[in-house]
């Protein structure tokens, strides 16, 4: 049986006011989900996906519970009262955990339902909604409007987790930036001051500081490899300079 999403996610216009960019950067990338996901069979989705300890079948389900954190997200900005991304770390854990067990197929209308519920609340934005802020899922205070960014990056990279066609060379470069740029921060805080420099695909540079200005440490290296190293995807092959230990991705 072929699998078909119950909606085309790339033909709804968003509405004036709202980040369309990343909107429908968000329903391009889910399409190339729906691609990948079509393509395993039950076997493939009990494997190994690059995380430690999670199955493809994890990563799929925890791409769903992500897409209905963020639409509790979008309702906060939207209603003015308050809608935590998810009930406890505990809560989250035990849902990935429990859907990760099912069925491909109860897997996949299970992904494409949240999908579209995504969608659908982007679509239902007021665009004054867009600038109240909200709890991120790792606890940092955010516009609404950056919530699509944050489900873009989340769909493209554990695209990359599922381990199956998708590498950080694949990742739209419009957006590698940004992606970037929010890698970095994760380490606000939490390591030695170090730099690294980042050749763009468009072959420009830009240079990112952690944590203050510093000649300690320096890494260099194209986009998708300092990337991969920063989100603890790769071991930072093809990257030059000394690589400061990096404490886990959150």
């Amino acid at each position: 049986m072929t699998y078909t999403p119950s909606t085309q996610h790339t033909s709804v216009p968003a509405p004036r006011g709202v980040p369309d960019r990343h909107i429908n950067a968000v329903r391009q990338a889910t399409d190339v989900l729906y691609e990948v996901v079509e393509e395993l069979d039950q076997t493939a989705v009990r494997g190994p996906s690059l995380l430690p300890g999670w199955t493809r079948g994890h990563v799929i389900t925890h791409l769903a519970r992500n897409a209905d954190a963020l639409v509790n997200l979008l309702t906060w900005a939207r209603t003015g009262v308050e809608h935590q991304a998810y009930a406890s770390r505990a809560d989250r854990d035990a849902d990935i955990e429990e859907g990760s067990r099912r069925h491909l197929q109860l897997m996949r209308a299970d992904l494409d339902a949240a999908c579209v519920r995504f969608d659908t609340a982007c679509r239902e934005m007021p665009a004054h909604s867009w600038r109240a802020e909200v709890t991120a899922p790792k606890g940092q205070p955010i516009p609404a409007s950056q919530v699509p960014l944050f489900r873009l990056r989340e769909v493209w990279i554990h695209l990359i987790d599922l381990d199956h066609g998708i590498g950080f060379d694949d990742l739209p470069a419009d957006f590698v930036d940004e992606f970037l740029d929010d890698a970095v921060k994760q380490f606000e805080g939490r390591v030695d001051p170090f730099s690294v420099e980042v050749t763009l695909p468009d072959g420009s540079q830009r240079i990112w500081t952690v944590n203050g200005p510093t000649s300690r440490s320096s890494v260099s290296g194209s986009a998708s490899a300092v990337l991969g190293w920063l989100t603890g995807r790769t071991g930072g092959a093809g990257l030059r300079g000394e690589l400061p230990e990096l404490p886990d991705w959150i």
